[in-house]
């Protein structure tokens, strides 16, 4: 049992690791290039980085990242760890729901706008996917994940402590 329960923090850690690295990626790099371009570019680029990003990798880490720190904390009772785990916990299910409810409908409406190449106003398609909202709601997603990263990172520390 005390296997699984290494296994499913260390899977909680690296999942959360992951995910906050993609967002903050987001955050700091791509959408600030994205940001730079001409409406068609912008339009054309984020289609295709939305349809790419949804592959085996990225789905195991945005769906790991809220399982595997379920698993954690269902599997974790002690009192030194949980509270770093329902707080990582907590902060994963806020990502998920940010993610769910602001960025899936953003990205899938700008993906419904067709082939960039065939859009006659690709400014008005860029300025209804409302990039700043985007963006500043990715912020929370980078934010939220980096600090469950760092409540995980702490609950290692913690069960080091522990033996």
């Amino acid at each position: 049992m005390d296997a699984l329960r290494v296994t499913a923090l260390l899977a909680a850690t690296m999942t959360t690791g992951l995910m906050a690295g993609v967002y903050g990626l987001y955050q700091h790099t791509v959408m600030p290039g994205l940001d730079r371009t001409d409406d068609r570019t912008f339009v054309g680029a984020f289609q295709s980085m939305d349809r790419a990003i949804i592959n085996p990798w990225f789905l195991t880490g945005f769906l790991g990242a809220l399982l595997c720190t379920a698993a954690a904390a269902a599997l974790n009772a002690d009192r030194r760890l949980l509270p770093w785990l329902l707080v990582a916990l907590a902060l994963n299910i806020v990502v998920f729901a940010v993610t769910v409810a602001v960025h899936v409908p953003l990205n899938d409406a700008l993906k419904a706008a067709g082939d960039p190449g065939g859009i006659a106003d690709p400014a008005a398609v860029r300025a209804r996917f409302d990039a700043a909202r985007w963006t500043a709601w990715n912020l929370v997603r980078a934010v939220g994940s980096t600090a469950a990263f760092g409540c995980l990172c702490w609950a290692l520390v913690a069960r080091g402590q522990i033996r």
